[in-house]
């Protein structure tokens, strides 16, 4: 029994560990990640050895698991039977594996209250980061800053650890996750506390950070809160919520409307003349050229790992003139998770991250309402960020949702959804 409740803790404090290690810098959740694999292993041996676990885990009870496992398995078929040199394929399904963050933080996490534990380990390290860009916005240094973006200038970033992008997107989520999971703060502070960090969390993303992804998952996040808080039948009203707070944004932020005029700007500039503004004309290219990557090779993908040689490929194809360099480093995605699976698995690959996506808002169903709804937000912020950015991809912030997402899910899988009374179901 000694020697049960001490490997209980030392599960408990991975979790909790991998939910704090998310607010810090890269190295440290780097190492949470091996250790969070370690510990599911050793989770899956003692399991078997003891002829499986007990009663109800989050991780026999959840869909995604499987669908996570069959994602990474064809995957898998489609290198082994694709050209992609080695050096290309192996980093490719090493970024594309964080996927199984998910499945292992329903296995390593065992009851709700364990959840809950972990997701207030993620509030304390994500309003700790928070707050770092506060002081270091109100011109007081911090020495833990290492973004190379981070500095108290008036073109600087803010960021702390990472980068504007990542961390506008991360606030982002933090607000909206206070809000709908406030029901388990003390009842005195509840809504107080909640406003004032979603109120500080909402000011970083519009007034503070550059980031035009962080906006549209902002904007994203507010109005399902609204739509989600407003009368059934008044919702179907609030279809113009997004449009009236990105015009209200663009009056009374900079940085919203800086990015708008950039957005507009890049998209003239690459109809007119195919030339290639530094942010929109970049990306633009990025998916004309995956597209049309898509085309030549529609149902079974170039394969995983063949984005780079894909772009060059149809650069020297339909744009022989114009070097790769122009585009710089930019290349190394399409910057849109939806046809990178897309390239390198075809219109199938679509389908499946497509159906990944979907099988984690079934899943999400089962949570109480507080609960779904914080779950679900993360989830649309999740598809919002994949729309411009290769999310579940990249370094941190893929790893940042699928923990998240994992968290939220471990809240309903180990034991049935009693009733609530904080409202009722979408």
């Amino acid at each position: 029994m000694p020697m049960l409740r001490t490997f209980s803790k030392v599960r408990l404090y991975l979790i909790c560990f991998a939910a704090l290690a998310l607010a810090l810098p890269m190295a440290v959740i780097s190492l949470a990640k091996i250790l969070l694999l370690l510990g599911a292993l050793t989770v899956l041996l003692r399991d078997w050895q003891q002829q499986g676990f007990k009663g109800r885990s989050p991780l026999s009870t959840s869909k995604t698991t499987p669908m996570v496992l069959l994602a990474l398995a064809l995957m898998l078929a489609s290198s082994l039977l694709s050209s992609v040199a080695l050096d290309q394929m192996l980093p490719a399904l090493l970024k594309h594996s964080r996927l199984l963050l998910i499945p292992i933080v329903l296995c390593l996490t065992r009851s709700r209250q364990e959840a809950l534990l972990a997701l207030a380990f993620f509030v304390a390290g994500q309003v700790f980061l928070l707050c770092s860009t506060w002081l270091l916005f109100m011109g007081i240094p911090i020495p833990w800053v290492i973004s190379k973006e981070a500095g108290i200038c008036a073109n600087c970033s803010f960021a702390i650890f990472s980068s504007y992008l990542d961390q506008s997107i991360m606030t982002a989520v933090l607000a909206a996750v206070i809000w709908h999971l406030r029901i388990h703060a003390p009842q005195r502070y509840r809504t107080s506390l909640a406003a004032v960090i979603v109120g500080l969390a909402l000011t970083c993303v519009f007034f503070i950070f550059q980031g035009r992804t962080g906006h549209v998952v902002a904007i994203t996040l507010i109005t399902l809160a609204i739509v989600w808080e407003s009368p059934k039948h008044l919702r179907w009203r609030l279809v113009l919520i997004p449009l009236a707070l990105l015009i209200a944004l663009a009056v009374s932020s900079s940085k919203v409307s800086r990015g708008l005029k950039e957005i507009g700007e890049g998209i003239q500039s690459f109809q007119n003349s195919g030339q290639l503004s530094p942010r929109s004309g970049v990306r633009l290219d990025l998916w004309r050229r995956s597209l049309q990557s898509i085309a030549d090779n529609p149902w079974q993908g170039s394969g995983v790992g063949s984005w780079r040689s894909e772009f060059e490929r149809q650069q020297a194809l339909h744009s022989p003139a114009t070097p790769i360099s122009n585009v710089g480093d930019q290349h190394q995605n399409p910057h849109q998770e939806f046809l990178l699976w897309g390239v390198e698995l075809g219109l199938p690959g679509i389908v499946l991250l497509c159906a990944v996506l979907l099988t984690l808002y079934r899943d999400s169903q089962r949570l109480q309402v507080p609960e779904r709804r914080a779950m679900q937000s993360v989830l649309a912020a999740l598809v919002a960020a994949c729309l411009f950015n290769c999310t579940l991809y990249d370094s941190l912030i893929g790893d940042f949702f699928c923990i998240t997402l994992g968290l939220l899910l471990a809240l309903g899988g180990s034991m049935p959804a009693p009733p609530t009374a904080a409202g009722t179901a979408v």
